[in-house]
């Protein structure tokens, strides 16, 4: 009965979505007056391609946003050097700059194309995809079905489940079975992630760990980050990014309270959402603090309290400015943000103690010694103080961060090695390709 039920509903969203597939122009028109679209690309969403498809086997790897699509980039990277051709889409604006700025101009971006059945039937007759890849944690079920129907195999890596989702579709596991039975692999980052996609249908899963731990530090510009260094002449100073909303007011408070000890402070602020930060600069100035921002190109003045990291595409800027992080999402959000790159560039690292997205990472660095969970402003206040006052503490609460990242090593050649039966044969036919 309950797979009855579940193909049904999949069955009235699927025809659901094509009745309202027309009226979604407003939607994107409005999403992109808020810049969370690329206007000169809408037509991509519709799965209108912009580009023409390759001649030879092509695999579509989807990240949802930046996070994702720098850790598939190693595996996009080997794809690409195998001489098959990648189509790369992602839903933001920030993560198809990235693409842009970083990945290797072979590869093919196009935005995802909304999931309903015209749009994604759009998208997959115009690339034809050979194999499907998508990160993390992205079910769509229109995607999902449709690529069934056409018999694409479909892999999941670097596959979780948060809290949340797992006990939203644990109420409705018979859809939830009904999606992932399409999958031809989950390749998770834990055994509880593994756990869980098993427990609802997906059959075979297996463990890799979290191929972020195989990312490369976020790159920087050595000349701006030796300008922002002089400026900044080793004034004491404490970072927190991926901020979320009341996180970046609960940073301007710890700067206040720690401004009557240490007077020379400065606080850096990268919020997750950069288009946030007009607002945030005018709540800076009613608590009469002093804003430099990224953004202007303002200069961090001896004066200044706030410097405030308001673009896209140089955390690795930010955080080598100092060696003590908070990690956002994590005070006033829910899930966390990831610590491995803050952990890479050699920063003591804290956080609050909502981090359930990326438990295992904070399990390994709290054990290790190289992350504090806090409760509370209070508590932040209380850590920044302490690491300020006591170097060597620090200094073992970043190193140990590293170690513990060197450690989580290797889950992109367990992934590659679970892709194997998958990519190889699209490999062999590239060859074939080249040479008839």
């Amino acid at each position: 009965m309950s797979e009855r039920w579940a193909r049904a509903v999949l069955g009235t969203y699927r025809w659901a979505g094509a009745a309202v597939y027309p009226l979604v122009g407003g939607y994107v028109a409005w999403r992109t007056s808020r810049g969370k679209e690329d206007s000169s690309r809408r037509r991509e969403r519709y799965g209108k391609a912009s580009l023409d498809r390759p001649n030879g086997p092509v695999v579509w790897v989807h990240a949802a946003s930046v996070g994702e699509t720098i850790a598939v980039t190693p595996l996009i990277e080997y794809i690409i050097a195998s001489g098959v051709y990648v189509v790369l889409t992602t839903g933001t604006v920030t993560s198809a700059k990235l693409v842009g700025e970083r990945m290797d101009k072979r590869v093919i971006h196009q935005y995802v194309p909304l999931d309903l059945k015209p749009a994604v039937s759009n998208f997959l007759d115009h690339w034809q995809p050979d194999l499907a890849i998508m990160a993390e944690s992205e079910i769509w079920p229109m995607t999902i079905l449709e690529l069934g129907a056409r018999r694409v195999p479909q892999v999941l890596v670097n596959g979780r489940l948060s809290d949340r989702s797992f006990g939203s579709w644990m109420r409705r596991a018979y859809l939830a079975e009904a999606l992932l039975e399409n999958l031809a692999l989950v390749v998770a980052q834990t055994e509880e992630d593994a756990r869980r996609y098993r427990e609802l249908g997906a059959r075979p899963v297996t463990v890799s760990g979290n191929l972020k731990g195989d990312a490369s530090p976020p790159p920087v510009d050595d000349a701006e980050l030796d300008r922002l260094l002089g400026q900044i002449d080793g004034r004491k100073s404490w970072a927190a990014v991926s901020t979320h909303d009341g996180e970046e007011q609960a940073a301007a408070k710890v700067h206040l309270m720690l401004k009557k000890r240490h007077s020379d402070l400065l606080t850096i602020i990268v919020p997750r959402h950069p288009e946030r930060a007009d607002d945030l600069e005018r709540s800076f100035h009613a608590l009469g603090l002093s804003v430099s921002r990224r953004s202007r190109n303002d200069r961090i003045y001896d004066g200044t309290d706030i410097f405030l990291g308001d673009t896209i595409g140089e955390m690795g800027l930010f955080l080598r400015l100092t060696e003590i992080a908070f990690v956002g999402k994590s005070l006033t959000g829910q899930g966390g943000q990831n610590p491995l790159e803050p952990a890479m560039l050699d920063t003591a690292i804290l956080s609050g103690s909502n981090v359930q997205n990326f438990r295992e990472a904070y399990q390994r660095l709290i054990k290790n010694g190289g992350a504090r969970l806090v409760r509370d402003v209070d508590m932040l206040a209380g850590a920044v103080n302490f690491l300020f006052n006591k170097p060597q503490a620090r200094e073992r609460m970043i190193t140990a961060a590293s170690s513990t990242v060197e450690n989580m090593r290797g889950s992109f050649s367990r992934t590659l090695a679970a892709l194997e039966p998958f990519l190889q044969p699209l490999i062999v036919k590239a060859r074939l390709n080249r040479n008839p």
